[in-house]
């Protein structure tokens, strides 16, 4: 968009000349970065209350895992794709002077043979560090990201982060938690989910489980079936089969005070198509509730467009077709096995979780006014 013309141009002979902002103190700010199945995806912010103001992104499909199921390695041209976007990463962070930084790898370079291997060549020919974490680590700072968004009414709480490679789930109780307090006990989980919380009020998390399936992942699985329909039935079984280790699935639960918050691009893709986004606007779509009928309504007209119509939907995205409909069937299989038919939708995830763990443990963030 243009920007709107000041009052009064062009009535003095002399433009007037509103000062560049000073940069930021290179000491003040911290990088994260997230590598995972699919994409490539960094951001660079500074604290700013109890939150962080962001300063610099970048976010590039990689397609990391590209050929993982079949071969169990990454391969030579995945691994060259995502060396010239963490070179895009190493430049802007030489640019911003960043020093403060987390960089990390997820599931692909977890299951890979070569994924070792390829960190090692990451360091040799970019200078960046990249550490492979558990997927604990993955699921508690996807956990701490969402906090903003748990609601004080919440009882129980099971956040969803549906990746490309894996799907975490955490199931937590904040029955004992007071109700003000329940979003920044949250937060406190980011020294780890069974830390001593000293004199706070704890969130307990009850059970947690990373599923090792995620849109690319659960996609190849089920590439060789030709039915766009009943692919999608399979992969939605398929997942649901693989939730039955997940203790809390099977108990039954009050529907009052339960709250599923969801972050990933599917969920945050079908909340922009309910929306009717042509343009993705992050402000319109992170805390925004779905209801179950709604979601539906999105997947079933996802299916009626089939994969043509999918590729030429604007609200999808070049990026996200080819993955948007095994991201779809597991939040359809999430949906149907838990006592809500709500879903808070968080445009956040582990790059915001690892801002928030290094901003925590530094003291540079004020106490949330929750």
């Amino acid at each position: 968009m243009a920007p709107k013309r000041p009052n009064g141009a062009g009535a003095f002979p002399k433009a007037v000349v509103t000062p560049a902002p000073n940069p930021p103190d290179p000491a003040q700010l911290y990088a994260a970065l997230d590598l995972g199945t699919n994409s490539c995806r960094m951001l660079i912010a500074q604290p700013k209350g109890s939150q962080f103001h962001v300063v610099d992104s970048f976010s590039k499909s990689v397609q990391l895992g590209h050929g993982l199921e079949s071969t169990g390695k990454l391969s030579r041209a995945s691994m060259n794709r995502t060396i010239s976007a963490m070179r895009i990463c190493r430049q802007k962070l030489e640019r911003h002077g960043v020093k403060n930084m987390r960089l990390v790898a997820t599931e692909a370079c977890r299951r890979a043979r070569n994924g070792a291997n390829f960190v090692a060549q990451v360091r040799r020919e970019t200078g960046l560090n990249l550490e492979i974490i558990k997927p604990e680590e993955e699921a508690r700072l996807a956990v701490i990201s969402c906090a903003p968004l748990v609601s004080t009414k919440t009882e129980q709480l099971l956040v969803v982060d549906i990746g490309g490679g894996s799907t975490e789930l955490v199931w937590i109780d904040l029955t004992n938690v007071p109700h003000v307090e329940r979003p920044r006990a949250i937060m406190r989980l980011h020294a780890g989910f069974r830390a001593d919380t000293g004199p706070f009020a704890a969130a307990k998390v009850v059970d947690w489980i990373s599923v090792p399936l995620g849109v690319a992942t659960l996609r190849d699985q089920f590439a060789d079936v030709d039915d766009d329909g009943g692919r999608f039935a399979l992969m939605s079984w398929f997942f649901e089969e693989n939730l039955e280790a997940f203790a809390p699935s099977a108990a039954e639960q009050d529907r009052e005070g339960f709250q599923i918050i969801g972050t990933s691009g599917t969920v945050t893709t079908v909340a922009a198509s309910h929306l009717g986004l042509r343009r993705y606007d992050r402000t319109k779509v992170d805390g925004l509730r779905m209801t179950s009928d709604q979601i539906d309504t999105v997947i079933r007209d996802y299916l009626a467009l089939g994969p043509g119509g999918r590729r030429a939907d604007p609200r999808i995205g070049k990026d996200r077709q080819a993955l948007i409909m095994s991201g779809a069937a597991i939040l359809q299989a999430l949906m149907r096995l838990w006592p809500t038919d709500r879903l808070s939708v968080a445009d956040r995830g582990l790059r915001e979780g690892l801002l928030y763990q290094q901003m925590s443990a530094d003291g540079v963030l004020e106490p949330a006014p929750y």
